[in-house]
């Protein structure tokens, strides 16, 4: 694996427009707040397994707006079941990216299922998502970019990334402001009523 995760989420993010973001807990949150911090993310603090869940139900909430879960594999691994119910749900403007090191980073880099074989685009594909792939490369990331916005999912894509340690940069931890701020974004005006 040749992917550096910190530069593979900027990346994704410099496109995101407004698109509204969910992390998984741990790297990703700290890999998008790296990209800069924006009231358009909500950050999972402790809710291991519950991200995609999450964005399932913020993209048919919104479903003018572009959704993004990036969440790790060993997140994504604790919610597979969700992924059918999301592919039942076949929200189009939901995309999920899993940043896949192959190892359990926030636990001590634990060798995580998927360096055992576990495919976690193959199960999307199994459970019905139309659109899957995995990222190895630079050029493969930038082919997949334009699938995670162009609103015809929900898109499944796993990027995998070298299983390396990043300076952690932490986002907002407050859930109440976090909540309140992510409303407003998502809200406007109403937010309030």
């Amino acid at each position: 694996m040749t992917l550096e995760r910190r530069e593979v989420v900027a990346r994704i993010l410099a496109d995101r427009g407004d698109a509204l973001l969910v992390t998984g807990l741990g790297s990703t949150t700290w890999d998008a707040a790296a990209a800069g911090d924006h009231p358009n993310n909500f950050y999972l603090w402790g809710a291991m397994g519950g991200a995609a869940l999450i964005g399932l139900g913020l993209a048919r909430a919104q479903t003018k707006r572009g959704v993004l879960v990036i969440t790790g594999d060993g997140e994504m691994l604790m919610g597979l079941g969700g992924l059918a119910t999301i592919a039942v749900q076949s929200p189009a403007n939901l995309s999920i990216i899993v940043i896949d090191n192959e190892v359990y980073g926030e636990t001590g880099m634990q060798e995580s299922h998927t360096r055992f074989g576990v495919d976690l685009s193959g199960v999307a594909k199994a459970v019905g998502f139309p659109l899957t792939a995995t990222v190895y490369d630079n050029d493969a990331l930038e082919s997949v970019i334009p699938v995670l916005y162009g609103r015809t999912g929900p898109v499944f894509t796993v990027v995998k990334v070298k299983a390396a340690s990043a300076p952690t940069v932490l986002p907002p931890r407050d859930g109440t402001y976090l909540k309140h701020r992510f409303r407003q974004a998502v809200l406007g005006d109403k937010a309030f009523e």
